[in-house]
């Protein structure tokens, strides 16, 4: 048996593995890093939007749509916090004045920002 044949009908390549024919596929996926917030929705997803998950697998747009997932929460968390430090009056002056004060503010707004990029982005389908 021949280790490579192409089929004329469809022009798709085949090698011979253990004794059966299998296509040469050629995944068109990206293969960009995912962060954080698209590991978070990719757990979503897959647990809760199970046809979606599927259908992204399948036509190779998984990685492509994670990554967009993840810039979109990462530039909103980013803008939040910028957002509600300056609405809060949580300013590098504060910073230099009180140290303690400064950081538990600036821990309540990080865990706000997430909470509203959670609702919005990670588990909103």
């Amino acid at each position: 048996m021949k280790k490579h044949i192409t089929d004329e009908k469809n022009g798709i390549d085949y090698t011979l593995v253990n004794g059966v024919y299998l296509p040469n596929l050629i995944s068109t996926e990206t293969n960009y890093e995912i962060g954080h917030w698209g590991q978070r929705h990719l757990d979503y997803i897959m647990k809760h939007h199970k046809v979606l998950y599927t259908s992204l697998k399948t036509s190779c747009k998984l990685n492509s749509y994670l990554h967009e997932v993840d810039i979109r929460a990462d530039e909103m968390y980013n803008r939040l916090v910028k957002q509600l430090a300056e609405k809060q009056g949580v300013t590098e002056q504060l910073k230099a004045d009180n140290q303690m004060l400064w950081v538990q503010k600036m821990t309540n707004i990080a865990n706000q920002a997430r909470e509203i990029v959670y609702n919005e982005v990670i588990y909103a389908r």
